[in-house]
């Protein structure tokens, strides 16, 4: 199929503060330039990429239907109409140098490329032609090589990700909890406005991605039902990835890193889905060891403390490693609780609110 290409000549202009009569535009799948030496009109990018978007859903475009059509840009404090130029008129344009060279429109033109690679993207598909027009303005590339990490988990993070090509994993906790590839979203959190990472995302080979702010894909698209039902459905869906992911790690064993999950958080875990089995961790100030009995505490020990003590300054520690593994000895299983888990769990967490106030 012939590649799209075509050039505009403005017919029109109404105190417009760029561009006169007679100059030239150029539009093509690749690239959009405006008149040499102007700079690009970001109103005049939309309209532009609108009408690109409607061209290519044609199949083959059918430019010369388009011959007698006036166009207008959107306007700003002023305003211009351009038509299509004559396909024997096309050669005389590039001859005379009238198809504008400008830089800005290689960034455009870059995402555009990225972007027709997702046609397939559902969540694009959702999106009407105008609005995805508003949008390419405000996405960016990003290339991530191998290992690299686009979220980190309990860092900040204010962008949505599609991918684009390559392979990304997200995994919560030390619990792998989803591997994304072509057309894919990631950081869908900040489409409601959260802004610390849940998850860590990395790539695990190399990878192209587009990025746009949260906020501001949530605000052009906030009257879009099926964007709006796409967004709940992942959520919903990356909510049950973690919880059946969760749920294997805690049938056999759990391990990773308490600056990634605190204790308090691993003991609410533990007690909420109320699991047999030894917390195993290596500390500061040594091993540590607490045992679970149906999600209670039926003992703990750390350096030289053992029981409540022991649960104490465990809460307040923020490196180290951890391991669970389900299952207790008959003896351990006859055991009594050391303590109400809860009244365990809040002396624990003042305790360690009045250290910091302390130390402050």
């Amino acid at each position: 199929m012939k590649n799209l290409s075509a050039f505009f000549r403005i017919i029109k202009d109404q105190n417009c503060p760029l561009y006169k009569v007679d100059e030239r535009l150029f539009l093509s799948e690749k690239t959009l330039s405006c008149p040499p030496g102007k700079e690009m009109c970001l109103i005049l990018i939309r309209d532009l990429t609108e009408l690109l978007f409607k061209l290519l859903q044609e199949r083959p475009p059918d430019l010369e239907s388009y011959s007698d059509t006036i166009f207008n840009c959107s306007g700003c404090t002023g305003l211009i109409k351009f038509s299509l130029v004559r396909a024997d008129a096309q050669e005389d344009t590039l001859s005379s140098g009238k198809a504008g060279t400008g830089a800005a429109p290689h960034v455009v033109a870059t995402v555009l490329q990225l972007f027709e690679k997702l046609s397939d993207c559902a969540l694009l598909q959702a999106i009407p032609t105008e609005q995805r027009a508003l949008l390419l303005n405000h996405f960016r590339q990003i290339t991530l090589e191998e290992g690299a990490v686009l979220i980190r988990q309990g860092e900040n993070n204010l962008n949505l990700y599609i991918v684009v090509d390559g392979e990304l994993v997200i995994e919560n906790g030390g619990v792998r909890l989803a591997t994304l590839a072509h057309g894919q979203i990631c950081g869908e959190m900040s489409y409601l406005g959260a802004d610390i990472a849940v998850a860590t995302v990395t790539a695990t080979k190399k990878s192209q991605v587009l990025a746009i702010a949260g906020n501001i894909f949530g605000s052009l698209l906030e009257n879009n039902r099926a964007v709006q039902s796409y967004m709940a459905q992942m959520l919903a869906a990356m909510l049950r990835k973690t919880n059946e992911a969760r749920a294997r790690d805690f049938a056999s064993c759990m391990s990773g890193r308490i600056d990634e999950i605190v204790p308090a958080e691993l003991f609410q875990i533990f007690h909420m889905h109320q699991k047999t089995g030894v917390l195993s961790l290596e500390l500061p100030d040594g091993k540590a060891k607490v045992a679970f009995r149906e999600g209670c505490i039926i003992n703990a020990a750390y350096s030289e403390l053992a029981n409540e003590e022991a649960i104490f300054k465990i809460l307040a520690e923020k490196k180290g490693l951890y391991r669970f593994t389900s299952g207790l000895s008959p003896h351990e299983m006859r055991a009594a609780e050391i303590g109400d888990f809860m009244m365990l769990l809040m002396e624990g967490v003042k305790r360690v609110d009045e250290e910091q106030e302390r130390s402050g």
